[in-house]
């Protein structure tokens, strides 16, 4: 079992920043979900294990970038240019696979992290 820990999150005004961690040890692809209240689970970001791919949901693109450290174990997200509709629990998620593969589906990730809030105020 894959224990995945994320922070990061908190309140920020509208066009603030923050950067979201997620401690995941081995060759995983890492993606990041977020879900607002009444709100499925969405698509944010995903990155392949290497490094050599990322994605993107349409919503974030040019304002949040992915990246990772694998000698830190830690996938990052830096959120830039927040909005209120930002505003949701952001989840971290590993998926065994290889080294350039990143996927915007929840049922293709094989751990998650507990969720961490973060909150962008108009």
């Amino acid at each position: 079992q894959v224990r995945l820990v994320e922070s990061g999150g908190g309140l920020v005004q509208a066009g603030g920043s923050l950067r979201l961690s997620c401690v995941a040890s081995g060759h995983y692809a890492m993606g990041w979900f977020r879900q607002a209240p009444g709100k499925e689970r969405e698509f944010v970001s995903s990155i392949s294990w290497a490094a050599l791919n990322t994605m993107y949901a349409d919503p974030v693109k040019g304002r949040f970038t992915i990246s990772r450290d694998n000698d830190k174990n830690t996938a990052y997200l830096q959120m830039n240019g927040l909005k209120p509709e930002d505003t949701a629990v952001y989840y971290c998620a590993a998926r065994r696979t290889g080294r350039t593969t990143v996927s915007r589906l929840r049922n293709e990730y094989d751990y998650w992290g507990q969720g961490t809030q973060v909150t962008v105020s108009a």
